[in-house]
């Protein structure tokens, strides 16, 4: 007869006060206090998050910290590989914009860094590419938030900074990918001409 594996328990994450944290629906938070509250008869133990940019604060069990998604703000590699997403292409589904909004704001939620740089890269417009419209906006907006916000506390510097780091990324990486198209497009123009003279 089999003998059933024991399940193994969810490894307990911990945090310490004064540490900066990701919670998956808010994004950036700071450990302010682990505190003990009596709920339902229960004494447990939480811990004290605050959210500068929603004004809000939430008390989560330590218990449940792991499962909750709440995590330690990403590591250099993490950050580099979020960088190097930025400057991939945008890569756009055929789909109905509603099915593509719900799947951009379920990245922008997973509190992943790398899923939410795929979603500024995709949501990214020049001034040469047509206007995003109000849906589109807001998603880009939340999500270059999102990312500003973590890259300014993995490298402790302001907003500003880790915000005109990611755009001067993009800006480049655009530019970059426009000028590789064109070059493409010249030397299969001079291909097609070369054919067209052979021909003739």
């Amino acid at each position: 007869m089999a003998t059933r594996k024991k399940k193994k328990p969810a490894k307990q994450v911990t945090f310490k006060v004064g540490q900066h944290i990701i919670y998956p629906a808010h994004g950036v938070g700071e450990v302010i206090a682990i505190e003990q509250e009596v709920i339902a008869g229960f004494d447990i133990e939480v811990y004290v998050v605050k959210f500068e940019q929603d004004k809000m604060t939430l008390r989560v069990p330590t218990a449940k910290a792991g499962t909750s998604g709440m995590r330690a703000l990403s590591n250099d590699l993490i950050l580099k590989d979020a960088f190097t997403t930025l400057k991939g292409r945008a890569r756009i589904k055929r789909t109905m914009w509603s099915r593509r909004a719900q799947e951009y704001e379920a990245k922008i939620n997973s509190g992943d860094l790398i899923l939410v740089a795929e979603v500024v890269r995709d949501l990214h417009r020049t001034e040469a590419q047509p206007e995003q419209s109000y849906s589109e906006r807001q998603l880009y907006e939340r999500s270059l938030d999102r990312m500003m916000r973590e890259v300014a506390a993995i490298r402790k510097c302001s907003n500003d900074a880790a915000m005109e780091d990611i755009i001067d990324t993009l800006t480049k990486a655009r530019s970059r990918l426009a000028a590789k198209a064109a070059k493409a497009a010249a030397d299969k123009e001079g291909n097609d001409n070369e054919g067209d003279e052979a021909a003739a």
